[in-house]
């Protein structure tokens, strides 16, 4: 078992025209820990002052509440994190021997939990979502379930044009077919909703993907779709990037809604046309190493 020591900076910065106050902000900024990643260590810079409150969500994910104590004219949220990914470059991401056949059913113990991963989210979409699944292969046609969402999350990539958006929210999935184009978040939207349809158990993902592109400039967070097979559990895959994720995919949550998951959330009160700019930047550094590391980690 290999592990890296991997270094994220996540900056957010909003201005004002004049100084505002601010609700309580929710930051979903953590990494999820697990077998696969540990945080090594992590540090939230905020101004203006403020306090913070942790907790854990429904869905598992690790949420900090920021109350502020003072007005300011810039907000700035500054998180710096050093994450450890352990992985085993000889696996593949997908076993044949857990291949889980279409279509299944899932545990009973695991069926009430699977309802909100099962139902689509725009019901108003439904017949734009079946045209569109009229023209994928049929999901029996491959040899497991597995290999049809590794398909599935090709085809979105040849199909839909990537296309960065600053605006909030997501675009509903007949909006995305409609224009061929999304962002990261549209293709992961698009592609959840359509294996709902299905009857395969999906969820929104928000995070990090460290790639060449992402370091060459001051990148953005990620966003992709889990998906749960009775075998394998919940596996992940990137649309946007047309392949299965791996460990240069950083969860930091997991929700059935995107609205879930925004890394940052709040309003500020003050004039209506305070508002002026935000920017994001997202810069890695490593793998690096911590004192006492070696390649070779026993899990």
């Amino acid at each position: 078992m290999h592990s890296h020591v991997l270094r994220i900076r996540h900056q957010t910065v909003y201005r004002y025209a004049s100084p505002v106050s601010f609700a309580p902000h929710r930051l979903v900024l953590r990494p999820r820990e697990g077998h696969d990643l540990r945080v090594e260590q992590m540090s939230l810079a905020i101004t203006p002052a403020s306090s913070l409150v942790w907790t854990r969500d429904i869905f598992g994910n690790s949420v900090a509440t920021v109350h502020f104590s003072e007005s300011a004219s810039e907000l700035v949220i500054d998180s710096d994190v050093v994450v450890r990914r352990f992985f085993d470059p000889d696996s593949p991401p997908l076993l044949e021997q857990s291949a889980s056949a279409y279509p299944f059913a899932y545990d009973s113990l695991e069926q009430g939990i699977m309802t909100g991963y099962l139902m689509p989210l725009y019901p108003e979409d439904s017949a734009d979502i079946r045209s569109w699944i009229a023209t994928l292969p049929a999901p029996a046609s491959f040899p497991s379930a597995e290999a049809f969402t590794v398909s599935l999350a090709e085809i979105i990539h040849k199909r839909i044009t990537y296309q960065r958006r600053e605006q909030k929210g997501v675009q509903n999935p007949a909006g995305t077919l409609a224009l061929g184009s999304g962002s990261c978040r549209d293709f992961a939207t698009l592609m959840m909703e359509t294996l709902r349809h299905l009857g395969i158990a999906a969820r929104f993902v928000s995070g990090y993907l460290d790639c060449p592109d992402t370091r060459a400039a001051r990148g953005s967070t990620h966003a992709w779709v889990e998906v749960y097979f009775p075998s394998l559990g919940w596996r992940g895959f990137d649309a946007t990037a047309g392949r299965a994720c791996d460990h240069h995919h950083v969860v930091i949550g997991a929700s059935h809604h995107p609205r879930g998951v925004m890394p940052i959330s709040g309003h500020f009160i003050g004039a209506t046309n305070a508002f002026l700019s935000m920017s994001v930047g997202v810069e890695f550094s490593g793998p690096t190493h911590l004192p006492g590391d070696s390649q070779q980690q026993s899990q």
